[in-house]
């Protein structure tokens, strides 16, 4: 039986990865420390580890490592920034050297982030980023950028098997709902069901494109297991484009809001266009995303109106 270790399992995205591998049986140990979901999304039949990654250690051996502990939200990691770098610099290193130690299949999930406000659209993996170093956001950008070192570097002079994706806004039930959380998708699915006015950084110009949970789940699982793809970098996302402001019209749309746009300063740093360039996915993992925008946040939108039932 295969064995898998999942830090931030619990999360939203490690959550739909967890059942992924229950489904091929796997034996799966998650590490969470609750940080950034604050209940049980898993099955009680799971190994779980209440610990923070940072400080995490395990004589145990895996067949897969997966590092996916994180704060992906801009209003979570502006206001945690210390904690923000250290799970993607020594959460990192602890679970490269789990991964090593069991000469394991290692994945991180990095960001689209790391390309910053890109000049290139839609963006490839060979786009160095263009980001600012000590801004706001630097505390996330820069520690995915540097993870992405370190697991190269434990790749070229450790040999460890070690794959990086870098994941597009994906959504989808189970994404927090708080408007503590910060994402836009949540925000404005709460706003649209409450008739509140919701509230666009900017202009609302900029563009983002979105990727529904069953098409990241489908992609990182063939990235995980297919064999002879160590120390590829691939992204998985969206290559459709959406502005801010239709992104918001739509859900109003979907829910028939009377919300109305409310526009305020726009956040430093915010990139202008994000969209994935997908070529290396439809290459090498076969993959394209299948869910379209519309049926997704229909899907999303039941499950934020049972939860506010």
């Amino acid at each position: 039986m295969n064995r898998i270790l999942i830090s931030g399992g619990n999360g939203f995205l490690g959550s739909f990865l967890t059942e992924k591998a229950l489904k091929y049986n796997f034996e799966i140990t998650v590490v969470d420390d609750f940080s950034t979901m604050k209940e049980i999304n898993i099955p009680d039949n799971i190994d779980l580890l209440k610990k923070n990654v940072e400080t995490f250690s395990t004589e145990e051996k895996f067949d897969y490592v997966i590092h996916l502990a994180a704060r992906p939200s801009p209003e979570d990691y502006i206001n945690h920034p210390i904690n923000t770098i250290l799970s993607n610099s020594q959460g990192t290193k602890n679970m490269l050297d789990i991964a090593k130690k069991s000469n394991a299949v290692f994945m991180y999930t990095s960001s689209s982030e790391v390309y910053g406000n890109a000049s290139i659209i839609p963006t490839p993996e060979t786009y160095y980023g263009y980001v600012n170093p000590n801004g706001i956001r630097s505390c996330y950008d820069e520690s995915k950028r540097y993870s992405e070192a370190l697991i190269m570097a434990y790749y070229r002079q450790y040999h460890v098997d070690v794959r990086i994706q870098r994941p597009f806004n994906v959504y989808g039930p189970r994404i927090r709902p708080d408007g503590e959380y910060g994402r836009v998708i949540p925000r404005f699915i709460n706003w649209a069901l409450k008739n509140e006015n919701i509230i666009i950084f900017g202009d609302g110009e900029q563009t983002r494109s979105f990727l529904y949970i069953d098409d990241w789940v489908d992609a990182t699982w063939k990235f995980l297991t297919a064999k002879n793809l160590s120390g590829q970098v691939i992204n998985i996302g969206s290559d459709k484009e959406i502005t801010i402001n239709n992104f918001a019209n739509k859900i109003k749309e979907i829910i028939k809001s009377d919300s109305k746009l409310m526009n305020v300063a726009e956040r430093p740093d915010d990139p202008k266009r994000r969209s994935a360039d997908l070529t290396k996915a439809k290459k090498l993992l076969n993959w394209r995303p299948k869910t379209e925008l519309h049926e997704g946040l229909e899907k999303t939108i039941v499950y934020f109106k049972e939860r506010l039932q």
